[in-house]
């Protein structure tokens, strides 16, 4: 199974993958319009592939096959703070026995 990958020229971090090159007509208008400029980063045969660097496998080929198009966000934002208080509940909690 052949696919083509495109990052996004708006959005970082963000990639379409589509079944063809240069082919974006099962790609929502709307989409398309977030997604910007679709820069071709590479050709891939995802049937040769064990694991994606940051996408499931299985979901990538088979949105590709019920929607024509997987689209790659970004992950989510490190909430620092958050695991730090989380860090420092976790340390006071240890030292009230």
């Amino acid at each position: 199974m052949l696919c083509a990958i495109y990052k996004s020229s708006k959005k970082a971090q963000t990639y379409l993958f589509v079944n063809k090159r240069d082919e974006f007509s099962d790609v929502p208008v709307e989409l398309m319009k977030m997604f910007g400029t679709p820069n071709l980063v590479t050709l891939i045969n995802l049937a040769t592939k064990d694991k994606l660097a940051m996408a499931d496998l299985e979901k990538v080929k088979a949105s590709l096959v019920e929607q024509g198009f997987y689209l790659q966000l970004p992950p989510p934002p490190e909430d620092l703070l958050k695991e730090h208080k989380k860090a420092m509940i976790a340390e006071k909690g240890q030292g009230d026995f």
